[in-house]
């Protein structure tokens, strides 16, 4: 089935979000993929497997891409990448103009899935559900949701969890002597104890909580640098510049530990994202809310073998059990604190629960999460008389 080829709908690099990255990573997995890309009024170079684009605040283009689409006789099926926000439309109703006019078989991957929703929020995914032929989440949990709270069938629900990188696993020493071989010297990584968050900078991250938890922790630990990896979200950047990260930075001044807490104000390449996670001797999340499903954060911190200290949101609450980690009480800095001197009062529960999180997270690796959604797409075609994708197509 050599000129059959899946469609991939959602962000793509170079646009910096999530989602982006999501679909890049699996479609490299999976191989000979091409994308039709969600764009934000943005003139984004993408690369040559970007085929088509969809200018998201213009419903006309929605239709006209799902008609060219239909006429393409090589695409046999389209997979989305739904999350709320990048699709436009009130309530989402301009990705309904593309179900309402896409001929092909539709799986959709659903990054987010509200519980107890709102009426609008419960609509619409009860609207998209009936229009794509499966869809696929990234927890246990959210297939419970999704049957409990929105009436949709276990058997239209396909469970394949986020995806990591292959990376070996290694005390985080050695790559803290890599770090002071390199530009990095600066923070003189090779005797400090670190502890890292990542991702794009918003004030939902609720980093505030960690850093209060903090005077607390150096007092014991002055040798502690914890790293706040990542650049403002373009969204919080466009609308409200750096007053996030300026409240954080006065934050930390205020406590008087600047020099314990650093920015690494880039969105990263993978290559130098994994080699500061390699470094990590404990890796923190914190959060303003309890309902976020699945965490490409979480998955890449314990794909590395680090032990995790988080709020208990769902996709926590799932998978950072006693033996990788603790999770904590939401907003709670002391909480933290106790959290944080527990595991850096214990080396061998560090080492322990990291080694248990890496050995967790192996069935969670690219090649295996694609050989996965390989299967699922092979079950929905099938049902349809068109003949499986035959192997992964390097």
């Amino acid at each position: 089935m050599n000129n059959s080829q899946i469609l991939y709908m959602g962000t793509f690099p170079p646009r910096e979000c999530g989602i982006a990255t999501f679909t890049k990573d699996l479609t490299t997995a999976i191989g000979n993929s091409k994308i039709c890309a969600m764009n934000n009024g943005i003139a984004f170079d993408y690369p040559d497997e970007v085929i088509m684009n969809i200018n998201e605040l213009d419903v006309k283009n929605y239709v006209k891409v799902a008609r060219k689409i239909n006429k393409n006789e090589t695409i046999k099926l389209v997979n989305i990448q739904h999350e709320f926000g990048i699709y436009g439309g009130k309530y989402l109703n301009y990705l309904s103009a593309f179900l309402e006019t896409i001929k092909k078989p539709v799986v959709m991957t659903l990054h987010s899935v509200v519980p107890n929703p709102p009426d609008n929020i419960k609509s619409i995914l009860q609207y998209l559900a009936k229009k794509v032929d499966c869809l696929i989440v990234m927890a246990e949990k959210a297939v419970d949701i999704l049957y409990e709270d929105y009436g949709i069938e276990r058997s239209k629900v396909k469970v394949i969890p986020h995806g990591i990188h292959q990376v070996s696993y290694e005390k985080s020493n050695i790559q803290k002597e890599k770090f002071d071989q390199d530009h990095l010297k600066k923070y003189d990584h090779g005797d400090k104890l670190i502890l890292s968050s990542f991702g794009l900078i918003s004030g939902g991250k609720d980093y505030e909580t960690i850093i209060k938890a903090l005077p607390e922790v150096v007092k014991q630990f002055p040798n502690l640098l914890y790293l706040i990896i990542g650049q403002t979200h373009p969204g919080i950047l466009k609308d409200e510049g750096e007053k996030y990260r300026n409240y954080l930075q006065g934050l930390i001044e205020g406590l008087g530990i600047e020099k314990n807490v650093k920015f690494v104000n880039k969105y990263l390449e993978l290559p130098k994202l994994l080699d500061y996670l390699k470094a990590t001797d404990i890796f923190l999340l914190s959060g303003k809310g309890l309902n976020q499903i699945t965490s490409g954060t979480l998955s890449y911190a314990m794909g590395c073998g680090k032990p995790v200290i988080s709020h208990p949101f769902i996709h926590a609450q799932e998978v950072v059990t006693a033996d990788k980690g603790v999770l904590v009480e939401l907003g709670n800095s002391q909480a933290y604190t106790e959290a944080i001197l527990k595991l850096l009062s214990n080396p061998e529960l560090r080492e322990e629960m990291g080694q248990n999180a890496y050995q967790y997270t192996r069935r969670m690796t690219w090649d295996n999460v694609a050989k996965s959604y390989l299967e699922v797409f092979n079950q929905v075609v099938e049902k349809q008389d068109i003949s499986p994708f035959s192997s992964l197509s390097r």
